[in-house]
Formats: structure tokens, sequence, C-alpha cells
């Protein structure tokens, strides 16, 4: 579920606290946990509704009813209402903040070759940490092609990297975060 930054920003501050999609079947559960640009947002609730009430509308951010409708239309599907709340920050912000001491290097060590088990294309956590530590910024599709990989595997791959809180993603590209460059200042020792 996509939500746009400002509602994100409206819905951390507790002013919104309902959205509205139209779907032909949720695609959201109850109890889902969506890490956002503000932090983590929780699904509260998923309903099938006719249509909203003027207070459910202004919950949502919305002048009127109407507005929601208008909002929505053009979608196939049922009208959804579906209730958030921000559940704090992202802990992936507070991970990359601590480094990789002796207690936390068997762990990441033990889930990078575990990616590079795994991966199909061979080991690619160690190339991937060094290279953009040396290219801080430069966007995924030209460092994907210095590693002779397609551009949607190389995000996926550093995703996963990032949920281990060595890298984060920049407005373009990615950079190491203070954990990754402690754990490449361990490696080059």
């Amino acid at each position: 579920m996509l939500i746009p930054h400002d509602v994100l920003r409206r819905i951390a501050s507790g002013e919104v606290t309902l959205a509205f999609r139209r779907w032909r079947r949720p695609t959201v559960k109850v109890g889902t946990k969506m890490r956002t640009a503000v932090g983590v947002i929780e699904i509260l609730s998923v309903d099938e509704v006719n249509a909203p009430s003027t207070e459910d509308a202004r919950a949502a951010g919305f002048g009127t009813a109407a507005d929601v409708l208008a909002a929505t239309s053009g979608r196939e599907g049922s009208l959804y209402r579906i209730g958030v709340r921000f559940a704090g920050p992202d802990p992936r912000l507070a991970l990359r903040q601590s480094p990789v001491d002796d207690a936390a290097y068997e762990q990441v060590m033990e889930r990078l070759d575990r990616f590079d088990a795994t991966s199909g294309h061979g080991a690619w956590t160690r190339g991937t940490l060094f290279l953009i530590a040396a290219r801080p910024g430069v966007r995924a599709v030209e460092l994907a092609a210095d590693l002779g990989r397609e551009k949607k595997p190389f995000k996926i791959d550093v995703r996963k990297l990032k949920e281990l809180g060595l890298t984060e993603s920049l407005q373009q590209g990615y950079r190491l975060s203070p954990r990754g460059l402690s754990l490449i200042a361990r490696w080059t020792r």
C-alpha cells in the first residue's frame, strides 16, 4: 500500500488515522507493519464500506466524503477503509548507528555468508559493500553495471544489506551506514 509522503507525515503526527483504497481484494492485513520514510506504520483495521462517513473522511485528511470518493474514483474494486497508526521509528535507524562489535560480527558474517550461498549468482555481499563504500551516491543502475548485474536484482540484494543496517538509501544511490563502515574497517585491518 503506497502512501504519499505528506500523508505519512500526517499519520506520524496522529492527524490522519484512516486511509481509503479501492481494491478487488485487500492488499494489506490487520497487524501489518510497514516501514516508511517517516517510520513504521501499522494497519489496525481493513473494512469494506459502501461510502465513507464525513467523520471518516476527516480522519483520512479529506474535507468531505465526496472528496474521498473523488480521490478513489477511476479505480476498480470495492472501497476499503483502512485504520492506520504510527508505530514508531524505523528500527533500522538505530541499527545503522551501532558498530559491528565482536558479538555482532559473527551474526553479521553468518548472514552475509548465507546471502552469498543462496543467491544463485555467487558471492556478492563483500564486493557490493566495497563498491558502495567507494562510490556513495552513485545510481543503482551504474553500480549494478560495474558488477555485471541487472539493476533490479542488484537493488533487491542491497535491500538485504539495508536490513542488516549496513547501507542506507540516498536520494540517488546508496552509502554505507556507520555500521557498514565499521564492518569494512574490520575487514581491512
